[in-house]
């Protein structure tokens, strides 16, 4: 984003002056803007350069899963999380604060009523009728006094003052420092409602986990109780051998250890499944005990099939990266205010209304209306050098800014770099799995068989038992892998938003400041 350039014609006239007061206060007002230059590449490693429009919503993209329930919990979550009701919130005292920013640009009109009456001793003005002297104050009277006198000679003395009108005041803006003020903070309002956008798209993210989890915490319950029963059934055969001599006491330790084992991992996953669904009302806004989840399994939901589209359009897509550009672009404005402070200020203030030291001829009479004016020329010189360490943390904080732009574009990339590593790979270990817990399914019941015939080895049976349980559970988390990386691309593709988005936002900022600005042109 480049400086906006003076908009106003007396800004030449004025800049010598401008310099010399820059030079007497020994300040360096030059700028070296941080090089923003960071194209994208023309394509993804992962995926093909084709362009995609921008994936739907997050309840468009619920419905991908074939879930009504989660579909349901999604449109909940956009209307009760409280996250986003803060982040909304946020944007109501952004809007408020721009109208504070922006307030130094109009004029401030006031009333200034006063009443006052002064009682001035008369031990200090009457010292020369007291002592016989001559007393000047003596010698003249006034309507707006009133005296009265001791035994002593000394006379107090009554003053009235009265005043009803407007009072204004304006600074003129020749170098644009409140405009540039105003900028700054309707800029930073953007910056609200693109984190708004942000916060709705990490809720939806983190709905789509937590009930990920629920499901894959439901089917690790399954497998864990059928392989219960299957240890079970292997402990009941041993002890059936053990009762005609073809078993030992060793034979039958083993098979329990394996038992008590996959039994052990029953209450963590019930712990896992009871505390992710109130994790989940969290989400929803709404205690846990009001909220009942009926879940399922993660085999039965479809698999969406998401696009990137180029990198280009990922960064036109991602509200995190408006926001990181918008404090960039708020910030150029601050640095530009923080320069302008170098130079001379010019305020006009004004007075109009009545004064009086009688209140009875305060608005009757024409000669009581009281017109002011003046104008005031500020011009800093010397200040210890607090203007220019204003200039150069402002300048400081543009640089933070700027490198956190560029380091917000490189983490958009990456991140949709590595949910596509993450659904392929995870697509790919799914099948290892599958094909293992097939094959290992099968060795367990040959090993089964041959224990009824009775040439079985306990150690091979013990192996094979534990490597079917293993590989079923491995199955089940690299399923929750692969889903969890749909929403990853989800969220890194800025899910639901876009370009036109962007262009939304700012339109609502500026209807919302438009209309609430007040009545000045």
């Amino acid at each position: 984003m480049t400086a906006p350039a003076p908009s106003r014609s007396f800004r030449p006239a004025l800049a010598a002056a401008a310099t010399l007061a820059a030079a007497l206060a020994g300040c360096d007002l030059e700028w070296d803007k941080p090089d923003l230059s960071a194209p994208p590449p023309a394509r993804f490693i992962e995926a093909k350069p084709h362009p995609q429009p921008p994936i739907s919503g997050g309840r468009d993209f619920a419905v991908k899963f074939g879930s009504k329930e989660l579909t349901g919990l999604v449109e909940r979550a956009l209307d009760d999380n409280l996250d986003l009701a803060a982040a909304i919130a946020r944007i109501t005292q952004a809007d408020a604060q721009a109208r504070i920013s922006s307030a130094a640009q109009w004029p401030s009109v006031s009333m200034s009523d006063i009443a006052r009456t002064t009682r001035t001793p008369g031990t200090t003005i009457n010292v020369g009728s007291a002592s016989g002297g001559f007393n000047p104050s003596t010698t003249s009277s006034s309507s707006s006094t009133s005296t009265s006198t001791s035994s002593s000679g000394f006379r107090a003395r009554n003053f009235g003052f009265f005043q009803l009108g407007l009072t204004a005041s304006y600074e003129v803006d020749f170098w644009g420092k409140n405009e540039d003020a105003s900028m700054a903070g309707r800029i930073l309002a953007n910056v609200s409602r693109f984190d708004r956008d942000v916060v709705e798209i990490s809720t939806v993210a983190a709905v789509l986990n937590a009930y990920f989890q629920v499901l894959t915490a439901q089917d690790r319950l399954r497998i864990a109780r059928q392989n219960v029963t299957i240890a079970q059934q292997v402990m009941d055969a041993i002890n059936a051998r053990l009762e005609v001599g073809v078993a030992t006491v060793l034979d039958t330790s083993q098979q329990l250890t394996i038992l008590a084992q996959q039994q052990a991992t029953i209450p963590p996953l019930e712990q896992t499944l009871r505390q992710t669904r109130n994790n989940l009302a969290v989400l929803l806004g709404q205690t846990p005990e009001s909220m009942t989840i009926r879940g399922g399994s993660l085999t039965r939901l479809s698999f969406p099939r998401i696009a990137p589209g180029l990198p280009s359009e990922v960064l036109l897509r991602r509200p995190d990266v408006a926001e990181a550009e918008a404090r960039l672009a708020s910030q150029e404005f601050s640095v530009l205010q923080a320069r302008a402070a170098f130079f001379p200020s010019l305020t006009l203030t004004s007075l109009y209304g009545f004064q009086s030291a009688l209140l009875s001829t305060l608005l009757l009479r024409p000669d009581a209306i009281a017109i002011q004016l003046a104008g005031t020329i500020t011009q800093p010189v010397f200040d210890g050098w607090n203007l220019q360490g204003q200039y150069d943390l402002q300048k400081g904080r543009y640089s933070e800014l700027a490198a956190l732009y560029r380091k917000q574009i490189l983490t958009a990339l990456s991140d949709t770099e590595n949910a596509l590593i993450a659904i392929r790979e995870t697509d790919r270990q799914m099948k290892f799995l599958s094909v293992a817990v097939t094959a290992a399914r099968r060795a367990l019941e040959a090993a089964e068989m041959t224990l009824r015939e009775g040439t079985i080895d306990i150690v091979t049976l013990a192996q094979t038992q534990t490597s079917y349980f293993q590989t079923q559970e491995q199955l089940a988390i690299a399923r929750l892998s692969h889903f969890q990386a749909a929403t990853s691309l989800y969220q890194a593709l800025g899910g639901g938003w876009g370009p036109t988005t962007r262009e939304i936002e700012i339109a609502r900022s500026n209807a919302a400041y438009e209309a609430d600005r007040g009545p000045w042109p």
